[in-house]
């Protein structure tokens, strides 16, 4: 890419609860920072919020129709209007509606950007086709993780932070009558706030029992304020009348022109079906959510190392001060492993100040960045912990496979079913996800496997007769979120790509002699 892009001293991906706290508190040390984010407006998806343009005559940051259904939303009003500060004093330089498509890292990184939506007049005034950066810190966040089930493509199905999003953003809920399903503690807040919005929750099914926290209450109870967050869910449960049914899932979801209602079946410790447990719920809404997924594209396009985490998602492989494999670019967030807000806002802190460190350019309190950088870490430490205490209270059920039929489709891009992905196994060998991928088509589609990747490796595993676990299922895993482009861009942008590398020798080019007496 084209070496004459301007020069930051920080790039950061990403404009969520990580993202927004690295930029913020790099361009407090004096840092330059270029800030790239998808999203018209900074708070990712949990500080997701309605149109800050449409909201500015109703007051101040702290305005109730900005901060419903919000938690910390103080904390996220300051660091916006911190931004916001830094962005006018021309210390942040941010591209809202971008999207980084190529990073290559070396000794200053390049990144491709190109507009989210590419119609027209949609790209962002004055938008460089290449910034480039001492130091890059990626902050890409996560999305819900998926596990297909028959019937699940029919309208009326969403991912659990696909409901939230809706009414978030738009104060708009997807239907009149819910079901919420999946596992982990994010069902909660989805389920509230849809109760919140005036649809009935007919029930939240929670694939496994609280007892799983009693297994592993040592990393529990370093996170208190949790705790307090769970009374105030029960009690909302109490008073919208919500059943929260354990060791329940969403079996099926039944309909014609959307969903009508599901099945519910009551699982045993191995996530198996309970025979003749299933009963129909009437619905016309389903969110379903397994946790998430960390969005992995431009992490792995860099070349850096990657691991299966706890919750047996891929996740970047960084050091206690965010560095990833890869000189001069870390990561936080989400994508380091899935903890939450709280904890992406300390990695993104972190992350900004270990790169000031390191850097010799900061300029505003470096005599106590040590000692802060130090406070961070343990902050992150206690917050990992209660992390991973969740996973291990929460794991995707075990024998979740049992409940597919062979019609029951796995890629909704491609239109692919179970029962084609066991045959590439049976007939064609299929033994991994790689080659489930390149026979049946499965992440070929639109999305790129960014929804049925997690469940097409698990597939894979299950038909292999092996534990997804480990270094097989990282390949897997790999194998569903690497991507040669990780943003759609348009055939104009590539062609314009200038080779930076070192110049090819020409020989000299002289036309052939030609005979005496003849033109040449």
């Amino acid at each position: 890419m084209s070496r004459g892009a301007a020069l930051f001293d920080v790039a950061v991906v990403g404009a969520g609860p990580a993202g927004l706290a690295a930029a913020v508190h790099a361009a407090d040390t004096g840092l330059s920072v270029v800030l790239v984010d998808a999203g018209a407006q900074p708070g990712g998806q949990f500080w997701r919020h309605p149109d800050e343009k449409a909201g500015l005559d109703e007051g101040t940051d702290n305005h109730p129709v900005e901060a419903a259904g919000h938690h910390d939303w103080k904390r996220f009003a300051d660091l916006r209007s911190r931004l916001y500060a830094h962005e006018a004093a021309g210390q942040v330089a941010y591209w809202r509606n971008t999207q980084v498509w190529l990073i290559e890292p070396d000794a200053v990184t390049a990144l491709g950007l190109t507009p989210t939506l590419d119609v027209p007049a949609s790209a962002p005034d004055g938008l460089p086709a290449t910034v480039r950066a001492r130091h890059a810190i990626l902050c890409p966040g996560g999305y819900d993780r998926q596990l297909p089930v028959p019937g699940w493509d029919l309208p009326g199905v969403m991912a659990a932070g696909g409901a939230q999003a809706l009414l978030k953003g738009n104060r708009t809920a997807g239907g009149s009558i819910a079901v919420v399903g999946g596992t982990g503690p994010f069902l909660l807040p989805v389920a509230t706030g849809l109760a919140a919005a005036g649809v009935k929750v007919a029930a939240i099914c929670e694939a496994n029992s609280p007892s799983g926290w009693l297994r592993n209450l040592r990393g529990a109870v370093r996170a208190p304020e949790k705790a307090l967050e769970g009374a105030e869910y029960a009690a909302a449960l109490a008073r919208h009348r919500i059943p929260y049914r354990i060791r329940t899932a969403v079996t099926e979801i039944h309909g014609s022109a959307r969903v009508e209602a599901v099945t519910i079946s009551k699982l045993s410790a191995d996530g198996s079906v309970l025979p003749g447990s299933g009963r129909r719920v009437a619905c016309d809404v389903v969110a379903l959510g397994w946790g998430f997924t960390a969005q992995l594209e431009l992490v792995l396009a860099a070349g850096a190392e990657t691991c299966v985490d706890v919750d047996g998602s891929l996740v970047a492989v960084v050091d206690g001060r965010l560095k990833t494999s890869v000189p001069g670019v870390s990561v936080a967030g989400e994508a380091t492993g899935v903890g939450g807000a709280s904890m992406a806002v300390v990695e993104g802190e972190l992350a900004a100040l270990c790169v000031a460190a390191e850097s010799g350019a900061a300029s505003a309190g470096a005599a106590g960045m040590g000692v802060r950088i130090a406070r961070l870490q343990r902050e992150r430490a206690r917050l990992r912990s209660f992390a991973v205490a969740m996973h291990r209270a929460n794991p995707v059920p075990g024998r979740w496979h049992g409940w597919l039929t062979p019609e029951t489709v796995v890629c909704r891009c491609e239109e692919v079913s179970y029962g084609e992905l066991c045959s590439a196994h049976a007939e064609l060998g299929a033994g991994d996800a790689r080659s489930l991928k390149s026979f049946a088509r499965p992440g070929m589609g639109w999305c790129q496997g960014r929804v049925c990747g997690y469940a097409t490796a698990s597939i894979a595993a299950e038909l292999a007769g092996r534990p997804f676990e480990g270094p097989a299922a990282a390949a897997d895993l790999r194998s569903m979120a690497k991507r040669t482009l990780a943003a759609p861009v348009s055939l104009g942008q590539l062609a314009a790509l200038v080779f930076d590398g070192p110049d090819l020798e020409t020989p000299d080019f002289a036309p052939p002699a030609t005979d005496k007496g003849h033109e040449p």
